[in-house]
């Protein structure tokens, strides 16, 4: 049987959720490279973390905070990560504004090229006439997104070559993470 894939995104129809702002250092200076968090690869953090609110509401066990879409979750949330994929994650400890309850940036720290161009509504590259070199080959926008699960290998969580904002998760965590009622994602097949 063939393994089936989602995309782990947030749910914005929980009512009165909260929205949370870019990570910062805890002396409340910005964080130099927030995207970093995105990118597929392991990262170093040297620095407490914390997350100001945007909007205060309703906590969630899955976030993505800030115009840098930086993965907060729950502990919770990360203990379904550390059991089932602890080689391709990393998980910062972050202090949340008004919250005493642990929270973390998760880094997914591998990717996959397996989007399914043909299968997906749309897959287009940026090209030279684009006017961006530094992103030529990788994705100008996907929608519909499908992948090519031949191209996948073991990983159970990733993010994808050349566009980054999914997480990808397999059946399994999907599954573990419902068990622990976690609220505030949501999962759309790919």
């Amino acid at each position: 049987m063939e393994r089936r894939f989602f995309d782990l995104k947030i749910d914005v129809d929980v009512p009165g959720r909260w929205y949370l702002s870019d990570p910062t250092l805890l002396s409340g200076e910005e964080i130099d490279d927030i995207w970093r968090f995105t990118d597929g690869r392991p990262v170093e953090v040297r620095e407490q973390m914390r997350l100001p609110l945007f909007k205060p509401g309703k906590p969630t066990d899955i976030e993505f905070a800030g115009a840098g879409q930086t993965p907060v979750v729950s502990s919770r949330v990360a203990s379904v990560f550390r059991e089932m994929a602890p080689d391709a994650i990393q998980l910062f400890p972050v202090e949340v504004e008004g919250e005493t309850g642990p929270y973390y940036v998760l880094n997914v720290a591998q990717e996959r090229r397996c989007i399914d161009d043909a299968a997906c509504e749309e897959a287009r590259l940026w090209t030279p006439e684009d006017g961006r070199p530094e992103l030529i080959g990788s994705y100008h926008v996907v929608s519909g997104l499908r992948i090519d699960t031949s191209k996948v290998g073991d990983a159970r969580v990733f993010r994808l070559w050349g566009w980054h904002p999914p997480i990808i998760v397999d059946e399994e965590i999907k599954e573990a993470l419902e068990r622990v009622g976690i609220v505030g994602g949501r999962f759309d097949v790919v």
